[in-house]
This record gives structure tokens, sequence and C-alpha cells, in this order.
């Protein structure tokens, strides 16, 4: 398992060790990542940037007789697809879409232009390249009127992502709000943008309804495990407090957007109902999401049933216990 340093890497570790059978190597690009702390076995890694990032780990894991990668960061997906073939030559499965989806899926305006060609609801967006293609989509999707998204076409963990309004109060967001909201004016978003060289945005319209994750086992584009959770509460994008919900409108949906992109192993995505109450994707993670431990509570675990599938092994019936609630909080490890 990479990403040991990873928000979610202690959740993860905590699933897949309850089957014994499993020998557990987990590793890091940061020496000190808070999960070497927390298992025996841990490998200092690359970083995914680096040229030889998947070649690394294919000899590690021919090294220490691994037969399986699971990774955490989004970084690494693309490497360890493109060298797929080459692991499986060894006998070595990696967790992990093809290729083609992993390139689709980690580009939110390649996705969200994919699925819209494919017939699957989304929200109405326009991909920019300067100011003024961003100033012609915000008139567009109706601003001042109405409030807009914008983000990176690629990035994770929130990064770069904002919701622009007309009626903002700036002042009760500097004395009565932490930092970390991502509410921005509309002129703080133009001065910011036009001081610096200009990245590709994904300019899209705001979804005013309950948000979801939604955590997923599916087998090459086949849904095996669709289990929604409204996020009630989060710390710095992370959800900390949810309910698992039985909708199966938003699990039909989701089912859709899996054979759609042929999406393989645990996949994560981020879905919000419309103000006509539709629930439209806001993106996907095509990999382990870091809250997927908070489904143990609705009788499900994620990561080790996709070892189980990974591995051949038969995966177990599983129950799900619906409207079971959870809540997240903060421990130490010392060392």
């Amino acid at each position: 398992m990479t990403g040991a340093g990873a928000p979610g890497a202690p959740g993860i570790i905590h699933c897949l060790s309850q089957d014994k059978r499993i020998n557990l190597y987990i590793g890091d690009a940061d020496s000190e990542a808070t999960g070497r702390y927390l298992h025996p076995n841990f490998i200092l890694l690359p970083k995914a940037t680096d040229p030889d990032f998947a070649s690394r780990i294919l000899e590690i894991c021919i090294e220490k007789k691994i037969g399986l990668v699971m990774p955490l960061v989004t970084k690494e997906l693309l490497p360890l697809s493109e060298m797929h073939q080459d692991f499986k030559e060894h006998g070595i499965q990696v967790m992990v879409s093809s290729e083609k989806t992993i390139r689709i899926a980690n580009n939110k305006s390649e996705c969200y232009s994919f699925l819209r060609k494919n017939n699957i609801r989304i929200p109405e967006f326009y991909v920019v390249q300067n100011i003024n293609d961003f100033s012609d989509a915000a008139e567009k999707l109706g601003y001042p009127k109405n409030s807009f998204c914008f983000k990176p076409s690629e990035s994770n963990g929130s990064r770069g992502v904002r919701i622009v309004s007309a009626n903002l109060d700036e002042t009760d967001l500097l004395f009565n709000h932490k930092p970390g909201h991502l509410y921005m004016t509309y002129e703080h978003a133009i001065s910011i943008l036009s001081s610096a060289p200009f990245p590709e945005l994904l300019v899209s319209e705001y979804l005013p309804g309950q948000e979801y994750s939604v955590d997923c086992l599916a087998e090459n584009g086949t849904p095996k495990i669709i289990l929604p959770r409204s996020r009630k509460k989060m710390i710095g994008g992370i959800s900390v407090r949810g309910t698992f919900i039985k909708d199966t409108r938003l699990i039909s949906y989701c089912e859709q957007i899996i054979r759609t992109l042929n999406l393989h192993g645990n996949i994560g995505m981020q879905v919000k109902l419309s103000k006509d109450g539709e629930p439209l994707l806001v993106e996907i993670n095509p990999r382990v999401q870091g809250t997927i431990v908070a489904a143990l509570g609705a009788g499900i675990n994620f990561p080790l049933l996709a070892v189980y599938q990974e591995m051949g092994e038969k995966i177990p019936e599983v129950s799900i216990r619906w409207n079971t609630s959870f809540s997240r909080f903060w421990t130490e490890v010392f060392y």
C-alpha cells in the first residue's frame, strides 16, 4: 500500500489488517509518514513524479515477493497504469484502472467532456484557457445572479477549488469562519487569475444541494458495491461526519459512470444535488478514498474486498447497514 502518509492511510491499514493472511508492506516518499509508525513493514519510495517511480515499485515487488499494489496517491495512478502489463508479466497485480481510463478520470475537464458525449448527466460547464474565457463562462452560468465554481483541470485534494458568489460577506468569513473555506468574490478571483500564468480551468454551475461521497467496488467496468454517504461536515475537504444513505437514484447514477468509464477497483465519487434535486457528478477519485474506513460501520470493508477481487478470491456476500452514521476524529502516534 502506497501513500502511508495520506490522511486516510491509518484507516486503510486497519481495514487490510482484518485478514491475518495478508503480509502488508506500506510505503511513502516521506521518511516520517504517519503510517510508518502504525505498521512494521515500511518502504521508502520515490515520489510519483520521479520518472523511475513505477519501475522502482516493480523492483520492490519482485524483491519482496509482493503480489499486489494498492496505490493511494492520485499522481501514482498514471505511471502505474502505464506499466500495468510489466507488473502482470511478473505475476503482480496493480489495483488501478486502465491507462485510458486514468487519463480521462484524472483530468476533470476531460472527464466531464467524455461523460457528456456518452449521455451522462453532468453540471453545465466550460473549459477555459484565459481570463476572458473565464469571464465569458461566468456570464453564461448566470453570474452574478447565480454562483459558480472553478477548479484546475488537473488537481487533487480540493486544491484550487473555489465557489464564486456575489453575496459574500467577507467580514463574516474573516471573523466567523476558520481559514480554508471555499468561497471567493468574483473580483478576488479575477485579481489572482490575472497575476500569474493561467492554468486550464473547469468552470461549472454551483450545485446547492446535499453532497455525497460514494465508495464503490468495480471490476473492469462492472459495478459490484455502491455505498453513498452524506457529507455532513468536512475539514480541509475531508469528510468527518455523515450517514450511509440508500438512494437508488444516486446508486444507479454512479453505476452508469462506472460502466461508461470502465472503472476498476476501489473508486470514489463526489456527487451533489442540483437545485432541482438531481444527483450530478462533482469529481471522480479513481482510487481508494481516504474516508473509506467509515464504511466498516455499515458492514463493508472496501479495501479488503478489493484485495480479494484482485487476487481472484470469491467476494463474500455483504449486508449493508443503511442509515448508519459516523463521526471521525484526530488521534496521535508517538515514536
